[in-house]
């Protein structure tokens, strides 16, 4: 659990300093897969995919 979030930070940092530098290229579809992968695999998974299930289903009540 500890490599897994060193790792998310690592490569949200990374992604985050590309999309500020507006350098997106295929390194930087590398790190966003990365990041989302890493990601997938922390508690933080679980609360995000309730977040985006709400989103979805409160858009055709708008």
């Amino acid at each position: 659990m500890v490599i897994t979030v060193s790792l998310v930070a690592l490569f949200g940092l990374v992604l985050y300093f590309l999309l500020r530098s507006h350098r997106l290229s295929a390194g930087s579809a590398f790190v966003a897969a990365g990041f989302g992968f890493f990601l997938a695999s922390t508690g933080a998974a679980g609360p995000i995919n309730e977040m985006a299930n709400a989103i979805v289903h409160a858009i055709p009540n708008l």
